[in-house]
């Protein structure tokens, strides 16, 4: 793709995403994720009426008599994007691509999370961290963002969720916002998202086509796996064919939410064709209830 595409895709992302997070997003997101961390301030005396629990044992030793501390809200939020752009992501039966949809809801989050002054970081994966965006603030930095998640061509077509996850857990030490953007055609990431839903606020957000779920009956296809890139031909009016495949793609979403669910962290659910607009909104106004 040129670079004068490029640029005029961004362009096209930024306008639309951009008055979503202005006029929508940037409030729900402010009263769904703000004031929720604390960090540590300072030490002081113990007052009457100061929480016990408060008390710093080290100074009040020290001094020798009660020293308290003193937490305050935390100004400055850090928003981590995970996205998927294994090659199930360049598939979409309707108007657009997965990988675009989960483009544009990416845009728009990044550009709510600016609008309140926080950072932003991004991690692309496939079955490996194909980039790594260490999180930044400003309008340019979203910039490039969008501009990665146009561009960017992965080295593998794999998908491997448990691999990006460890990394996250590894780069960010302190807590994170973190929204995983995938079809979640993988399994076998439960135990590294516990420990990532222990320290981050994490929200997997399931991007999907209608194919995705089940194939119609269209006689003998042809069918590509993007992942593996072989094609092979599909008996598509064998019954026992399309209820395999609907049964595998049944068992990956329950995977899918009951991880999630078991490891305190959120989900939202959109296929290409809906309007995610709506879905994130209801998200954020559950969330910040």
């Amino acid at each position: 793709m040129e670079t004068k595409e490029i640029l005029k895709k961004v362009r096209k992302i930024e306008i639309k995403t951009r008055r979503l997070s202005d006029h929508i997003f940037g409030g729900e997101y402010h009263s769904t994720f703000k004031g929720r961390g604390m960090t540590f301030s300072e030490v002081r005396p113990y007052q009457y009426g100061d929480e016990i629990r408060s008390i710093d044992w080290n100074v009040t030793a020290r001094y020798n008599e009660p020293h308290i501390k003193v937490f305050e809200e935390e100004r400055e939020l850090t928003m981590m994007l995970m996205v998927d752009i294994s090659g199930s992501e360049f598939f979409g039966t309707t108007q657009q691509f997965k990988r675009d949809t989960a483009t544009e809801i990416a845009a728009t989050l990044a550009f709510s999370a600016i609008q309140n002054n926080d950072k932003v970081g991004l991690l692309l994966f496939s079955d490996q961290v194909e980039l790594y965006i260490p999180p930044k603030k400003g309008k340019s930095h979203v910039l490039r963002i969008i501009r990665e998640l146009i561009e960017f061509t992965p080295k593998s077509k794999q998908t491997n969720i448990n691999e990006a996850l460890k990394f996250l857990s590894n780069v960010m030490k302190k807590k994170a916002i973190v929204f995983l953007l995938s079809d979640f055609m993988d399994d076998d990431y439960e135990q590294t998202l516990k420990i990532v839903g222990r320290k981050h606020d994490v929200t997997g957000i399931k991007v999907y086509d209608k194919h995705d779920e089940e194939i119609p009956n269209l006689g003998i296809v042809p069918m590509l796996d993007a992942e593996t890139n072989k094609t092979q031909l599909v008996n598509t009016s064998s019954k026992s064919i399309r209820n395999n495949y609907k049964a595998n793609g049944v068992r990956l979403h329950d995977y899918y939410k009951k991880t999630f669910s078991r490891s305190g962290a959120g989900t939202i659910t959109t296929r290409v064709d809906e309007d995610y607009v709506k879905k994130l909104l209801g998200y954020f106004k559950h969330k910040g209830s």
